[in-house]
C-alpha cells in the first residue's frame, strides 16, 4: 500500500508539479492550499509525511505545527518544511518541533525533494 503525502503549499504551481513528482516516486498525495484545510486533511488522511510550507494562508505553518503536535494521533506524523524563509529563527522555531527536514525551495529541485521524502519515510 502506497504511503501518504500531504502536501500543504499555496503555490499551486509548485503543489501540482511536486504532486506529480511524488506520485512518480510510489506515493498517494494530497495538496491542500492553505492552513486551515492542511490541518483538516491531516486529521482526515492520517498521512505518513505532511510537507508544509510555512507562509501559508488561513493558518500559518507554525500554527498547523502547534496544532498537529497538540493531538496525541497527529503529533507524531514526521513533518518536512519546504519554505522560502531561512532566517535561524524560523529554523530553530521549526526544529523545536522535531521537524524531520527543514528545506529552502529555493536551494532543491523536485527530485532532491522525492529522495528526501523517502529517507524520511524510510525512517519512520
Amino acid at each position: 500500500m502506497a504511503k501518504k503525502i500531504l502536501v500543504v503549499e499555496d503555490d499551486s504551481t509548485l503543489a501540482s508539479n511536486l504532486s506529480k513528482t511524488l506520485k512518480s516516486g510510489g506515493f498517494e498525495v494530497f495538496v491542500s492550499n492553505d492552513g486551515e484545510s492542511g490541518f483538516r486533511q491531516a486529521q482526515e488522511k492520517k498521512p505518513d509525511l505532511i510537507i508544509l510550507d510555512l507562509v501559508l494562508p488561513k493558518k500559518h505553518g507554525f500554527k498547523v505545527m502547534e496544532d498537529l503536535k497538540a493531538r496525541p494521533e497527529l503529533a507524531s506524523i514526521p513533518l518536512i518544511v519546504l519554505t522560502n524563509l531561512e532566517t535561524p529563527h524560523d529554523i530553530e522555531r521549526a526544529s523545536s518541533f522535531g521537524v524531520k527536514a527543514y528545506l529552502v525551495k529555493a536551494n532543491y529541485s523536485l527530485n532532491e525533494i522525492l529522495k528526501r521524502v523517502k529517507e524520511v519515510v524510510d525512517e519512520n
